[in-house]
Parts: structure tokens; sequence; C-alpha cells
């Protein structure tokens, strides 16, 4: 008789009925708000140190220079060979031939008018370069398709980074980026490090094939060492903790975030269980 009566009187209870749904509520309303609260930020971040317009990235000239092409040809050609066979064999590109590459392979079209070497040393290399990037998120105009839409900024200014192999790929391990407008934020250096140069080569004949073969990729002075040893299996040369340096601190946030949203819905939820047992001792009482 005493349960039938405590289940009435639960049944009597606005909040104990709706506890689940007003959570649910809840936490959907926390995630939209929090997502939008991040993206904005993020994206007024990105307005501060990038441009509206895309710099000019020298692309230099391949015209009249066959003798210089047949030996980047050759050099690259024997190189790939060799790697192929699983010979030992070191091919060193300076900053003239790597420019002139990205200028005269269509399998490097992609980066040109984006980036272009400026210097190497043995700690690190410089590129020039003229990303475009996602802007704040607007409603779209007539004709631009989509409800929503956003207008392209670009990060102008000078990549330095250091090379290395990770999943048999190369990749750039990105230490700064210089700009004239200002400083970028090591928070976006790490979620953009390592940087997969290279990715779209992954599995394809020739460059992929050659690509998975590296056993090593280094800096000289004014030059940069792909090598291969003969019978050594490739190894990854920049480790797990760089490549989670940028993922952990967003995951901590978010823990963090998370943590302080559960205390909030579960002192609502204990609130929610006194009230309903305090009802529940009036009604009795009376």
């Amino acid at each position: 008789m005493e349960n039938k009566e405590s289940q009435e009187v639960s049944q009597k209870s606005p909040f104990a009925g709706c506890a689940i749904l007003i959570t649910a509520l809840l936490v959907m309303l926390f995630l939209i708000g929090f997502s939008v609260v991040i993206l904005f930020r993020q994206f007024g971040e990105i307005a501060k140190f990038t441009e509206e317009r895309p710099n000019a990235i020298e692309v230099v000239v391949v015209e009249d220079r066959e003798a210089e092409l047949n030996r980047l040809a050759e050099k690259i050609e024997r190189f790939r060979l060799d790697v192929n066979d699983d010979k030992s064999a070191v091919l060193d590109l300076n900053v003239e031939e790597m420019n002139l590459a990205i200028a005269a392979y269509d399998s490097f079209k992609d980066l040109r008018g984006m980036f272009h070497v400026e210097e190497i040393t043995p700690e690190d290399i410089r590129f020039l370069i003229s990303f475009q990037l996602n802007g704040k998120p607007r409603l779209a105009k007539d004709g631009e398709g989509g409800l929503m839409t956003s207008d392209p900024r670009y990060l102008n200014g000078t990549l330095v980074a250091t090379p290395g192999l990770l999943n048999n790929e190369v990749v750039l391990l990105v230490k700064n980026i210089e700009t004239e407008k200002a400083t970028v934020p090591r928070e976006f250096l790490e979620q953009m490090s390592p940087y997969r140069i290279a990715e779209k080569y992954i599995g394809s004949e020739g460059l992929g094939t050659t690509m998975a073969k590296l056993t090593n990729v280094s800096l000289g002075d004014g030059y940069v060492r792909f090598e291969k040893v003969s019978g050594k299996i490739p190894e990854d040369t920049i480790t797990n903790e760089q490549v989670d340096a940028g993922s952990r601190k967003v995951l901590t946030f978010l823990g963090v975030a998370a943590t302080v949203f559960l205390f909030f819905v579960s002192l609502i939820l204990l609130l929610g269980h006194r009230l309903r047992k305090k009802r529940q001792r009036d009604e009795q009482g009376g």
C-alpha cells in the first residue's frame, strides 16, 4: 500500500517525470552552445593573424632551363630506382632544385602559388606560404549554394619547420609561422603540426611507393637529404608525443568543460531528488 502511494506521489511530481528530459535538453544545449562559442572564438583568433587577400608566392620560371631540368630528373630517377631495388641511396635537393621541382612537375602543382622554399639550414627549412583558411560563417547569398558559407582568410607569412617521417609519409613538424600582422598562437601551430605536405601521394605509384621506403629525412647546410638504407625497415622519426601535443591540450580543455557541466547537471538532479522527497514527506504527512 505504501509503495503504491509513493508511486502515486512520484507521478504527481512534475520534476521526477521530466528529470531525464531536462537532463537531455541540458546536454544538447550545452553541446550546441559550447560548439558555437568555440567555433566563433577560433574564427576570431584566426582573423588576428590572417588576411583577406593572398600573397603572391613566387613560382620559378622553367622556360629555357632544359639542362637543369634534365639533371634534376636524372638525379631523382636514379634515386627512385635504387630505392625501389632496396639499395642504399641518398638524394640531396637544394633550394633551387626544390623550387624547380614544384614549378616543373605536375605532382607538385597544388603547391604552386602556395609554397616557395626560401632557405634551408641544418636546423630548419623556411617556406614562404599563402594558405587559404575558412573565415567566419555567414548566411549564403543567392548563387553561393547552401544556407551557410564563409569568406576565405589567408595565412600569409613564413613557415619554419623540420621534415620527418610518420607512417611512411614525409611530414613537416611546424616550429613557427611568422607573419607581419600578428603572432600565430602556439595552440594553432600545435594543431597544424605535423603538416602532412605529402599526404596525397600515399599509396600512389612512383612518388608514394618511394616515399614509403625512406628510412630518414634530414637537413644540411642548404639542402634536404632523403635517405634509404638497404635492408632497414622504415621507422617514424617523429614521436607520438610530438604528434599528440596539441590534441592533449584540446582533450584536457574538453575534459574540464565536461566535468564542470556534469557537476551542474548532478547538482540539478540532486536538488530535484531532494524536492521530490520533500513533496512525498509533505503529502504523506498531510
